[in-house]
Parts: structure tokens; sequence; C-alpha cells
């Protein structure tokens, strides 16, 4: 089975946290459950403060049609007021290789 990933790094809008991110994503973790073929969802800070947001997706189609919401459907989400817009990285890359615990 391909697995897609969407992976978007991001920094916190001036004066907030990745905490205060993570906290703005209830209502994007309730829509991403209920997208067809979504897998899971891993927010992930660096030391430096970057922000890394992987969604797994079980096809390319399905992680486009997810993504497109965000924008689209849940452009209302007060998580879009948490993001510095102008460091947003964002692409979605399909999986080449993977290890699974047994």
């Amino acid at each position: 089975m391909t697995q897609t990933l969407e992976v978007t790094t991001l920094r916190p809008a001036a004066g907030l946290t990745t905490a205060d991110f993570v906290t703005a994503n209830a209502d994007i973790d309730e829509y991403l459950k209920r997208q067809p073929g979504f897998e899971w969802r891993r927010i992930l800070e660096t030391g430096a403060g970057t922000i890394i947001d992987i969604v797994a997706y079980d096809s390319m189609e399905h992680a486009r049609a997810g993504a497109a919401g965000i924008s689209g459907e849940m452009a209302h989400s007060p998580v879009h007021a948490t993001i510095d817009h102008s460091t947003v990285d964002w692409k979605l890359t399909t999986v080449v290789h993977g290890v699974e615990e047994n």
C-alpha cells in the first residue's frame, strides 16, 4: 500500500508557542478524522522552535483532498491565526520505504 505524507514546517505567529498551535488544531484534528484515507497525524517541535506537522494518508488523491479542505472548508479555523504564514513550507510526498515494529 502506498502512503502519502503531508509535511508542513512552520513557526508560530509572534508571541505564540507550539502549545498554542496544538490547542488551536482541535477542530482540524476532528476534520482530519473524517477524511477518507486519513491514517494519522503527528506534530513535532525542533529545538529551534520550528513546528513540523505530518499527516499520513493512504493515497496522493486522499492527501490532496484532505489538504485542500484545510484552506477551504476549514478556512475559519483558529489555527490559521497561530501561524507565521511567511515561514510555511508545505509539500505532499510519497513514502518510498518504511520499517514497522513487529
